[in-house]
């Protein structure tokens, strides 16, 4: 195995207690039912409990994490491998729906081989019952979390292995739909090594993050602080919040188009990760589609403003030698969507984007189809959502992101559909018409404030990249504000009026 060597596989009694509040962990489990079985199989069984001390291969109940309640599953692979036979699946869909039915946030722990062979298709079937148990947890909108432990295989992690809203695992862990034994069995030969790590499917963008035990108890608080409990909005639409901050009243500068081009270019401007760093009270980064694609073009991220929590989806400005944002960025964009509906939190996009990347790989990875697809996720998610034009706001991975109930503006932020000197070379022939050409496409704040895209202004005095720390705080004074107004409109209201705001601009 490449990776971090895992050199304990600790029980899953071991596990509960490092990750819950000492003393907190109230069991659910009731005795397992195993089918008819064989005499080899029963015998296998009982030996099974014998040196385990355990019934069965997992361990379910209740605990808290810092104070807060969550539903624990988590696996013992002493236990044949921590394989799911019949009883063991009753006892995961019998968890996971208490949890529905209570309310609670659900951490699963799974440490297996997959479905258990001595009892065949009828155990591997029911692999389907366990995960329509967690679609109609997550369809309540309960957060699903989910710490893959060294070896997660076979059905399980095609299965509830997969599904979490955040997918964490054990440094080295092996993990994999194609256990490496089976593969070296039937192919007479091992299987490459380095692919089934934590460390590689973190960086191919499959799971979120690699934490040890250790470290979970902190990462989970933060994430809950964040998830749970998730906001719900009332049908009757709870009175907007005041005061507004001083910014909200602030119209747009009246400085030229090409002077806060220039400015939004200025490469000591704070990106979205200064602003998750200064100014979220609490920000968790997501990482990748989940299927296998990672885009250091787009941050994806949990986070709270103030009060307000939300799923935050934005372009990351790259470094030198880094390419714009391309086709998996926006697979990252929908699947921060996805999030944000699942765990009924609003949306925050971030647009910073000098224009989307633009090669043979860009076109054959579908650009064109998923900026559209994403613009229609934005048109019609039902979460409440705020679009930040932060600095540069060219071309179609910029409009992308723009649908929202509300939309804020940097005072130096723009919106084209070309990075100016584009626009210039196609109506001159030349780059150096892009100052007169920016002025007469009215990309800038104040005529996007005037046609009634934005409505909230974050003056930029001093200048930005003179004071990251100012400007990243008022933004986030900002953002925590028209979260709050967003949230506030019913939701039977929402989508119509979203529509009608972009049917009338400029009208």
């Amino acid at each position: 195995m490449t990776g971090t060597e895992v050199r304990l596989r600790r029980s899953a009694a071991q596990l509960l207690d490092l990750v819950l509040d000492k003393g907190t962990f109230t069991p659910w489990d009731r005795p397992a039912e195993q089918p008819p079985t064989s005499p080899r199989y029963a015998a296998e069984l009982e030996k099974a409990r014998r040196v385990t001390g355990a019934d069965e291969a997992v361990t379910t109940g209740r605990g808290l994490i810092r104070g807060r309640p969550v539903a624990v599953i988590a696996s013992e692979f002493g236990f044949l491998a921590g394989s799911i036979g019949r009883a063991a699946s009753r006892r995961i869909t019998d968890a996971v729906r208490r949890a529905t039915e209570e309310g609670l946030p659900l951490l699963a722990c799974p440490a297996s081989g997959g479905t258990r062979m001595q009892e065949g298709t009828p155990a591997f079937l029911s692999m389907v019952d366990i995960t329509q148990a967690i679609h109609r947890h997550k369809d309540r909108g309960l957060p699903y979390l989910v710490y893959l432990r060294h070896p997660t295989t076979g059905g399980v992690m095609a299965s509830w292995g997969s599904l979490g809203h955040v997918t964490l695992a054990e440094p080295g862990a092996l993990l994999g739909f194609l256990g490496p034994r089976v593969f070296e069995a039937l192919n007479s030969e091992p299987f490459p090594s380095g692919v089934q790590t934590a460390e590689n499917l973190h960086r191919l963008g499959i799971i979120d993050g690699v934490a040890a035990p250790e470290d979970l108890p902190d990462l989970l608080d933060r994430v809950l602080r964040i998830v749970a409990p998730a906001p719900q909005s009332s049908q009757s639409g709870p009175p907007c919040p005041t005061p507004a901050p001083a910014s909200a009243a602030a119209g747009p500068g009246t400085t030229s188009t090409w002077h806060s081009i220039e400015r939004s270019r200025h490469r000591g401007r704070p990106d979205l990760q200064r602003l998750l760093e200064e100014g979220a009270d609490d920000a968790v980064i997501l990482h990748g589609t989940g299927q296998g694609e990672a885009d250091p073009g787009l941050t994806l991220a949990l986070a709270r403003f103030g009060t307000q929590p939300c799923v935050v989806v934005g372009h990351q400005r790259p470094g030198p030698g880094e390419r714009e944002m391309g086709p998996a960025s926006l697979r990252q964009a929908r699947r921060g969507v996805q999030v944000a509906q699942e765990l009924r939190l609003p949306l925050l996009t971030v647009i910073d984007t000098a224009g989307a990347e633009l090669s043979r790989e860009a076109e054959e990875g579908g650009l064109a189809g998923e900026i559209a697809r994403t613009l229609a996720d934005l048109i019609g998610t039902p979460a409440p959502s705020v679009s930040v034009l932060w600095g540069q706001g060219a071309g179609g991975g910029a409009l992308a992101l723009v649908p929202a109930d509300r939309v804020i503006a940097a005072e130096h932020a723009w919106l084209s559909p070309l990075p100016p000197e584009g626009a210039s070379a196609i109506v001159h022939r030349d780059t150096l018409h892009a100052p007169e050409l920016a002025e007469a496409q009215d990309v800038n704040v104040a005529a996007l404030h005037q046609i009634g895209l934005v409505d909230h202004v974050v003056p930029e005095e001093p200048p930005a990249e003179l004071d990251p720390h100012g400007f990243c705080t008022a933004m986030a004074s900002a953002i925590e504000y028209e979260l709050s107004r967003a949230v506030c409109v019913p939701d039977a209201d929402r989508l119509g009026l979203r529509a009608a705001r972009f049917h009338q601009l400029g009208c």
